[in-house]
């Protein structure tokens, strides 16, 4: 691994960095996830679980970006809108209460 970062410019780096803390927070999101339904005592999701997935997301789309990978690329823009449309619908509801 530190002979692979050796042979990376710093904008690679950079980037690298930025694939690794979306990971971060896109992986992050089931860990809330989890403990709000341990909480509750059901399958729960909220809120902040779309939030990890739009902000993971976008950290996973700039990455994908910049290494050309049009799989990650599609996969990830796909993804984010359907995470903002939970948020529309969620915040939709909550306006109806």
């Amino acid at each position: 691994m530190i002979e692979y970062l050796q042979n990376l410019t710093n904008v690679e780096i950079f980037f690298l960095a930025i694939g690794f803390v979306g990971q971060g927070l896109f992986a992050s999101r089931f860990i809330f996830q989890w403990i709000y339904s341990e909480q509750k005592g059901e399958s729960y999701i909220p809120i902040i679980f779309w939030y990890l997935s739009i902000l993971g997301g976008i950290g996973l789309l700039i990455y994908a970006i910049f290494r050309k990978d049009p799989v990650i690329i599609t996969g990830q823009t796909f993804g984010i809108l359907i995470y903002v449309r939970n948020l529309i619908l969620i915040k939709r509801k909550k306006s109806k209460s």
